[in-house]
């Protein structure tokens, strides 16, 4: 089911049920039959080192104390790409050329429905491994933890080949509505250990939290 009061609070309207709740029920009836989230993951080992979390058979260190604190008493870390794919994007410039607020719906629709593709991931990951518990996801980007990342991560799930996503020589992903995240693997329940704006490196200009919705739960 497409997460509609998701997309309303991307546009700061969460609880609105007039006529922009509408507009929003029909943009995430059109995304919904044309565009399919995609996603791949993979499972490294994980060990706790002084500067962060070192995935070895990776060869890739998750630096900073976010990654240390996410990922305490972890065995395991997934790494996790999903996008909505080049369509997405083709289909926000077309809305952009006729209908600039059509295409504000279009875009705060794509922000929840790739995050949506991420929950399936995380469900999927969850499924496979039925004896361990899953932390929260954290992206790239988010408290201290680099957003270099976003280029090994691309590189070590061969998304360019499998879900036709780059990175950009600031570190950015394309298609715009990709999403990069890790996922720890415990063998005992996790808590919430890190959320809210203080820690994330987008507060600043995060037009959620000027708001008064922020992405925090």
């Amino acid at each position: 089911m497409f997460p509609v009061d998701e997309a309303l609070r991307y546009l700061g309207a969460a609880g609105d049920a007039g006529d922009t709740r509408r507009q929003v029920e029909g943009m995430a009836a059109l995304l919904e039959a044309r565009i399919a989230p995609r996603y791949v993951w993979r499972v490294f080992d994980a060990q706790t080192v002084s500067d962060g979390i070192l995935l070895p058979g990776a060869d890739l260190l998750l630096s900073g104390s976010l990654a240390r604190r996410m990922l305490a008493g972890c065995r395991q870390a997934a790494l996790l790409i999903c996008t909505l794919g080049a369509g997405f994007d083709a289909m926000l410039r077309t809305w952009q050329a006729r209908d600039m607020a059509g295409a504000a719906v279009l875009d705060a629709c794509g922000s929840a429905w790739v995050e949506t593709g991420c929950d399936r991931a995380e469900a999927e990951l969850a499924a496979r491994y039925p004896a361990l518990y899953l932390t929260d996801r954290f992206s790239p980007g988010y408290g201290d933890l680099p957003l270099t990342l976003q280029d090994d991560f691309v590189l070590l799930l061969d998304g360019g080949r499998r879900l036709g996503v780059t990175v950009t020589e600031s570190h950015l992903l394309l298609p715009m509505k990709t999403v990069t995240a890790v996922i720890g693997l415990a063998d005992t329940p996790q808590p919430a250990r890190i959320r809210g704006c203080a820690y994330c490196s987008l507060s600043p200009a995060c037009a959620l939290r000027k708001g008064g919705t922020p992405c925090a739960k």
